[in-house]
């Protein structure tokens, strides 16, 4: 694992979550936005969507119709304008407007589940949890830290057994930026990969 945790230190020596966000709902909502989609097409319509709603008692009130619109370039928008104003009211109701440390009150909200809490409990608390999205999947399968057959929930328990605990919010972020740049899903750049001797994709390696 050294080896590992070397190289992705190397290349991203600060890793940060790249969802653009001021507030804590934001995260929240952009995190449960981001599935089946790119952090890039999130941050383009999150920017007009909570320009154009700038609270929680906007966004809650908000025209279904009028976040679909802005929404749309994300896909599945018609059920993720629902959770948009579902988690607004019940962050409301329920938490003051705070999005809190509470797993299981956040995996109950719409649209939320552990992936997304993961991100939003390890970037607002600095909770030690590892969030296994496409490219930390991939990544893992790759470099044989999962089995090509593993679900989500595995290559977590995987993850956070053979990494340092306390880096495990860290590594996360590198194992996507890695996956993202790097490790991509097709063609990815293996020529000059330092991590090579521990990877099965072959079709890229000569």
């Amino acid at each position: 694992m050294t080896n590992i945790l070397d190289y992705l230190d190397e290349l991203f020596p600060n890793p940060k979550c790249e969802l653009v966000y001021h507030k804590d709902y934001e995260l929240l909502i952009a995190v449960m936005l981001s599935a089946q989609t790119t952090d890039k097409r999130v941050n383009m319509v999150t920017k007009v969507l909570f320009n154009k709603y700038p609270d929680l008692k906007s966004l809650s009130e908000a025209d279904i119709n009028d976040i679909v619109e802005i929404i749309k370039p994300i896909g599945t928008f018609n059920r993720k304008a629902v959770c948009v104003k579902e988690i607004a009211a019940s962050l409301l109701k329920y938490c003051n407007g705070i999005v809190p440390n509470d797993r299981e009150y956040l995996e109950s909200l719409s649209g939320v589940g552990r992936k997304t809490v993961n991100v939003v409990l390890s970037n607002l608390y600095n909770e030690n949890v590892l969030a296994v999205d496409t490219h930390v999947a991939r990544v893992s399968k790759r470099l044989n830290l999962a089995k090509n057959d593993d679900d989500v929930l595995t290559i977590e328990r995987k993850l956070s057994r053979k990494f340092p605990k306390d880096k495990l919010g860290r590594i996360h972020h590198q194992l996507v930026l890695f996956g993202r740049y790097h490790c991509k899903a097709n063609k990815p750049e293996c020529l000059n990969c330092k991590l090579k001797e521990f990877c099965k994709y072959k079709s890229e390696l000569k």
